[in-house]
């Protein structure tokens, strides 16, 4: 008997915070996927890391020892002002010093990863007023950004998801469950193909020293908005059409997170989905609904209230015409 109760109770208890278990459970799983990732990016880069620091060290020693008029320090001074210039995108290699970095095309460039919140790193404001104008250009252009992707991806979703799925659930008769699931799959294997398969095709045959795998790489960590900065298209030596290249990777990266957002608001819209994200939501406040019920019935109230004062003004404007037409009818009758 004792143990039924508790047993009920326990179960009472887990229904009434359902939203807070299954809230619960997925910090618990995102942390361990965090740790996850750790534990395999550390175990598969940490050996490279190991022999690039070794093979490092050791060609530092022979030019140290093919070299013997060039002291240990004096090496370090000028590898350490070597690196300096390249975090700043700037190299002392002969083949490469042709590339401007601020140039149109690329300020550009790196606009629309400023603003996309991409941020490949390659390039950085080098002097103080520049880092403060990309300060204030951030605080106002990512918002702005924000807005202008939400209202271009709310109208295209209208064309491209909402239309036909409505299209097929009237006029074929189809489930609409059905109609937007298959709608949503065939989307998303359109946008792979348009914007990572074939782009990394084209990425892998203009980059020279870039093969498929890592041209998806790049069109995945860019589209993403991830942005390591690992690969930079258009960085190559003497790359032909560097201005024309630049601008074209530009219309892509904003035209690839159009069509990345417009396909994630599709499958979000998926009745699967919908459900499982309410898992995790906090039920909705009562007082908030009775206020946006409140709201609603002003909002009536005050309609009607002004459909009432229109017709009031409308009956006041059409009283003096009926009584000069009455006016006049009696004038006319008296003199007969």
């Amino acid at each position: 008997m004792l143990q039924s109760l508790a047993s009920k109770s326990c179960v009472r208890l887990v229904e009434q915070h359902r939203s807070a278990w299954f809230f619960g459970f997925l910090v618990v799983g995102y942390l361990l996927y965090l740790v996850f990732g750790a534990v395999v990016f550390s175990s598969v880069e940490l050996p490279n890391e190991d022999l690039l620091r070794q093979d490092l060290n050791k060609a530092k020693r022979r030019f140290l020892d093919e070299h013997e008029c060039l002291t240990e320090e004096q090496l370090e001074q000028f590898l350490t002002r070597v690196l300096e210039a390249s975090s700043y995108g700037v190299s002392v290699l002969s083949n490469t010093s042709s590339n401007w970095n601020w140039d149109f095309t690329s300020a550009l460039f790196f606009a629309s990863t400023v603003l996309s919140t991409t941020g490949y790193g390659h390039t950085v404001p080098l002097s103080d007023g520049g880092k403060a104008f990309c300060l204030l250009y951030s605080v106002i252009g990512i918002p702005f950004t924000l807005l202008f992707l939400t209202a271009v991806v709310q109208r295209i979703t209208i064309y491209v998801t909402h239309r036909p799925v409505f299209y097929f659930h009237t006029r074929w008769g189809f489930s609409k469950h059905t109609v937007s699931l298959v709608h949503a799959i065939l989307l998303g294997f359109v946008t792979v193909s348009l914007f990572f398969f074939i782009p990394a095709a084209v990425f892998s045959s203009l980059e020279s020293d870039w093969n498929f795998l890592e041209s998806f790489y790049f069109c995945f960590i860019s589209l993403s908005t991830i942005g390591l900065g690992d690969y930079v298209p258009g960085e190559g030596n003497n790359q032909k059409f560097r201005a024309i290249y630049k601008f074209g990777i530009t219309c892509y990266l904003i035209l690839g997170l159009i069509a990345m957002l417009v396909v994630l608001e599709t499958f979000c819209e998926l009745r699967e989905l919908k459900k499982f994200r309410k898992l995790f939501y906090v039920k909705k406040f009562k007082g908030e609904d009775q206020l946006h019920i409140l709201e609603h019935d002003q909002l009536s109230f005050s309609s009607i209230s002004e459909q009432a004062a229109s017709l009031k003004d409308d009956q006041k404007q059409n009283e003096p015409f009926v009584a000069a037409q009455l006016s006049a009818h009696l004038d006319g009758s008296a003199n007969n």
